[in-house]
């Protein structure tokens, strides 16, 4: 469920710093990157270990398991929030922490589970940032 909160910037940012140290981060090993291909080739193309398929007019793109130092990597994480935190904002918070802290953008694909409080993010960051971009995440996961 989608909360609508009315509050100032300051109880924003200690609601999210709350919420963040009650969800689920799991970290995934290795690298990640999106391998895009034509509507048509799904059935082909789509694996078992992507971890998001997302498509648009014109492709599918599939964030996949990936070693090749060609592509462009991303290391990559995920959050599973607690059943009734108000997690509104969040995305825009983080993320923009993150800009703030290592000069870097991310990106965020959602997925709705029910069965785990509703909406997940996996998010991802350059390979090249990996380490210290995930130990910032696990200092605000820690409270810290």
């Amino acid at each position: 469920m989608v909360n609508i909160s009315t509050e100032t910037p300051e109880q924003t940012q200690a609601r999210l710093r709350r919420v963040i140290t009650r969800c689920d981060l799991k970290v995934y090993d290795g690298t990640y990157a999106f391998d895009e291909f034509s509507h048509a080739e799904f059935a082909q193309r789509a694996r078992q270990d992507a971890l998001a398929l997302v498509r648009d007019d014109e492709i599918w793109s599939q964030l996949v398991p990936c070693t090749d130092e060609g592509a462009e990597l991303f290391a990559i994480w995920r959050f599973h929030f607690t059943e009734g935190d108000d997690n509104s904002g969040f995305v825009g918070w983080l993320a923009n922490h993150l800009k703030e802290t290592f000069g870097t953008g991310v990106f965020v694909v959602c997925g709705q589970n029910s069965r785990r409080a509703g909406i997940f993010d996996y998010w991802g960051c350059p390979a090249i940032l990996g380490v210290s971009v995930l130990s910032e995440v696990r200092e605000l996961v820690q409270g810290s």
